[in-house]
Formats: structure tokens, sequence, C-alpha cells
């Protein structure tokens, strides 16, 4: 039969995780990266003597990563330094202060502390949702390509844990009395780009994945996970291709058959994998009058997650009083969320997330400096927003709620090293459709058979990766949607793979 040839678009953690998977088991894969370095949204930012991480910061579910690696063949441990973070994050609410951890009777007590009476709430929290995930987690490691695949016994299994017309914040109600605990548990939608009052309840598994497994920093950033994975893919026989856009899939009678890259060369591939942008790669990739399902102009009918006024600082000082991860929550939090996702408008009472990686991470600053990473949830394009006229403004508003709720007082007087990126630099610099830097939204309608397919609906040998596919945005999830892609192409070779593990709990690494 020969060595098969498959096309990867784009060296994001979804791509670049299919591309090992895919080289470990003896495919020819070349990997295609219209920017200078890979990572895509999980890439290095580099300003001077700071290093930041572009996107995620949170490694969540870090023993889905270790099966990728051991599925490769290969040790996580001798290719990334892994810390667990205990405490998790500190949360600063519009009066008062907590800390989030991982160890059960550590958060217990600070709840009982904050919120004296609630520690039970917790109790039940972890109980049931444990069983929750426990249902749940398979669904996230199976394909839905079809009507018939909703009704497979692993989802039918599921279905009584769904929560289904409860939201997350819903379901959090059933715990926790207290308004502000409950958002302690449920601001992980923003990972997902949505409201917890807009966001399925399903979706507690969040929350609960990080009391339960724990959240991870990675020495030199979460941006070295790419780095690792390339190397193994290297290691397995993929090319990677940097600086060498993609103008369009070939295809032939309702088949992609290869790559048309931007300098005019062609080539034939088995198989292509596409792990650009979702909504940019139905705008770009495709002529228009070849989709069906996906045309351009349907993309604006869906629903997309927010966007993100991102802000790395080089500072010329430490800020040892502040906590690796920060969450400053916006004082009316609801009608901040309702600003962002349905009126579309910037708010003054805004939340912010801040990384500090320097008090766990030396390499990420010089010694006696700081490398803040700042993050604010913001409406993404749709809105309208003109952000060449709202940046300045929004920087300065930024300083200011983080100078009154946060040890970070006097930062503007301390900026070595500044950028900024706006949702419209998302979409323009990033290829991020609408900015939604959170690709697609998690909405009933847009999840299991209704998000776009692993394998992709529209052409046969073509297949999709990364957070607008099913399991959706993340990067657990992403790395789920490369392993889900990654055995469709192999089980159609009859390429021999190793299924998919239950869920049999782990050991949390010491802190």
């Amino acid at each position: 039969m020969g060595s098969k040839r498959v096309a990867v678009i784009g060296a994001g953690p979804g791509g670049l995780a299919a591309a090992m998977l895919l080289a470990q088991r003896g495919i020819d894969v070349q990997v295609f990266e219209k920017q200078e370095t890979i990572g895509g949204r999980n890439a290095e930012v580099a300003l001077g003597e700071y290093r930041f991480d572009l996107g995620p910061t949170f490694l969540m579910m870090k023993f889905l990563l270790d099966e990728l690696f051991a599925e490769s063949g290969r040790n996580a441990r001798e290719y990334l330094d892994c810390r667990l973070l205990e405490p998790m994050y500190r949360l600063n609410f519009a009066d008062k202060s907590m800390l989030a951890y991982t160890r059960p009777d550590a958060m217990r007590a600070e709840i009982e502390r904050v919120f004296p009476g609630e520690g039970a709430g917790f109790d039940r929290f972890l109980a049931r949702e444990s069983v929750r995930f426990e249902k749940l987690y398979p669904c996230l490691q199976k394909p839905y390509g079809s009507p018939l695949s909703l009704f497979s016994p692993t989802l039918m299994a599921a279905l009584p844990h769904i929560a289904p017309g409860r939201s997350l914040h819903g379901v959090l109600a059933s715990y926790f009395r207290s308004e502000q605990l409950r958002l302690a548990f449920t601001f992980q939608s923003k990972y997902l780009g949505m409201s917890p009052w807009d966001c399925p309840g399903l979706f507690t598994m969040i929350p609960y994945t990080e009391h339960a497994h724990g959240v991870y920093h990675v020495q030199g950033g979460l941006c070295r996970i790419s780095d690792a994975m390339a190397k193994v893919a290297r290691e397995g026989g993929a090319q990677i291709h940097t600086s060498t856009p993609v103008r369009r899939v070939l295809t032939r009678d309702r088949k992609a058959v290869g790559v048309e890259l931007e300098s005019g060369e062609k080539f034939e591939f088995d198989d292509v994998v596409i792990n650009a942008d979702f909504g940019h790669a139905m705008r770009t990739l495709f002529e228009p009058d070849e989709l069906r399902r996906h045309k351009p102009e349907t993309l604006g009918k869906r629903k997309w997650s927010c966007s993100t006024f991102m802000m790395y600082l080089g500072l010329d000082r430490s800020y040892p009083d502040g906590e690796h991860h920060t969450i400053v929550l916006a004082r009316d939090y609801k009608k901040n969320l309702n600003d962002i996702t349905h009126r579309k408008v910037t708010s003054e009472d805004i939340s912010i997330y801040v990384r500090n990686s320097a008090v766990t991470d030396t390499s990420t600053a010089p010694a006696g400096h700081s490398a803040l990473y700042i993050l604010v949830p913001v409406p993404n394009n749709s809105s309208g927003i003109n952000w060449a006229e709202e940046e300045f403004r929004y920087r300065e508003r930024v300083l200011q709620v983080l100078a009154e709720r946060t040890p970070y007082t006097d930062l503007a007087q301390h900026i070595r090293e500044e950028l900024i990126v706006t949702p419209e630099d998302w979409e323009t610099d990033r290829s991020v459709f609408l900015g939604a830097t959170f690709n697609m939204g998690h909405n009933w309608s847009q999840m299991l058979f209704m998000r776009p397919h692993n394998k992709f609906e529209e052409f046969d040998h073509c297949y999709l990766v990364g957070g607008g596919t099913h399991p959706g945005s993340g990067l657990p999830t992403i790395f789920e949607s490369a392993r889900i892609s990654a055995n469709l192409i192999c089980k159609g070779y009859r390429i021999p793979y190793p299924a998919p593990q239950p869920f049999r709990g782990i050991h949390l690494e010491p802190a």
C-alpha cells in the first residue's frame, strides 16, 4: 500500500498533536504553517528579554497530554517540565479575596474562611461532579459524524448527567448559597468564551477537573508544549514548513486531494487535516461554491465566542505578592458579561485575568523583573467597535482597575516592553474569524453532531482539528480533537492505533 501522505494546514496545538500521532504510526506528514513560528494561539511572544504565552496559560487535564506522548512512544516528562500550582489562583471579588486550591481540605477551609457555612456545598460538588465527569469524559473521546452517533451507548449512558435546560450557573446554585461563591466555580466558562448564565450545565466538568486534577504551569510557558510536540513529530519523520501559507485545499469529486501554497506550488496528498481557525478556513481555503453546509455567508449565523483584549508587559520590578494566576471579577459580573456577549459594548466595570509567571518560572523574565500577561474578555468583532480608537483608553482603564484591586499598583512606571493585541489584531494578524479567540460558541446547537465534524462533512479525506470542531475549544479538547481525527485517518487505512482508554483517575504530582 505504501506510506500514506497527509498534509496538515496549521501548526497550532491541534495540528502538531495530529502530526505527532500520525508520524509515529508511519504516515508521511507535511505541516504547513503561514507564521514564521509554530504554535498558533499556543505560540510564544518574545519581547526583548521577556517571554509570554500568546494564548493559553492554564494546563488542565494534564493526563490527556501525557497519554498523547505515550501513544507516540514518548514520556512527556522527558520533553516538558510541568509544575502543579498550589494554590491554583486567586479570585478578587468586589469586597473580598479567595484562593483556590486543588487539595480538598485546603479548599474547604478557604471556603469556610471566606464564606462561612458553605464548606459542605464543596463536598457535594466534588461528589456529584466526579460522577458527571466519569460519564461525560468518554463522550469527548468519540467522533459524532452521523445522527446515529447520538445514540451510542456512551452518550446514552451520559444523558442523565448532561443537566439539560440548566446553565453552568444554575448547576452551581444547587451547591452554594453565596452568589460570589457560585462565581468562583463558574468563571471558568470564560475558557469557552461564554457567560455562565448561557453556558450549558454539563460544563460544570471544567471547574471540577480544576479542583480534582489540578492546574499546571509548564516551565518556559505553555508554548513549550507546541515545541515538544513539534520535536516528537519531527523525530517520527514529519516535516514542518513555517512561513509557508496555504492558499487553498485542492478538491476533486468532493474529495480533498492536496494543497496549493501561496507560492503557487501544488502538492497531492491522500488526506488533508485543517488546523486553521474554522471560520477563517471556510472563508479562504475553499472556493465559495464548493461548500454546502459551511458557506462563508452562513458563518455569521453561527454563535461565536467573545474576544480578548491582551496586554503583555515586561516590567523592571518583581511582584512577589502577586499569585501566578489572579482573576479580578467585575463588581457587577453578570452585567459585564451581558455587555460582552449580548449588548456587545465595552464596559467600564471590567473583569481581568493576570498571569505573573515569574513567581513560578524565572525563565520568563530577567532576575528582579516580571512578565505580566493580562487578558480582558471583550466583545468579538461583530460588535463593530473601533479598537484603533478604543485601544489607549482601554489600556488606561485596565491599569487603573489593577492598581485599585491587585498588588499591581504601579505598572505604568515600570514598563520596559509592551505589546497590546486587540480583537481587530486577532482577526487581522492571527486569522481568527471575528477575533473570536475561543472559536465557535458551545451552545447546545453547536455541539456533538451539530458542530463541524472531525471527519469534515463537506469533503472526503478531509479532517478538522482545533477548537472549531468536536470536542471544542481549550487545550485538552483541542488535543482530543487531534487524537480523534488521527484515529479516523488510521481507521480508514487499517493502520493500528490504541483505542482511547476510559478515565481511571490520576495521581497528582507534588506542587
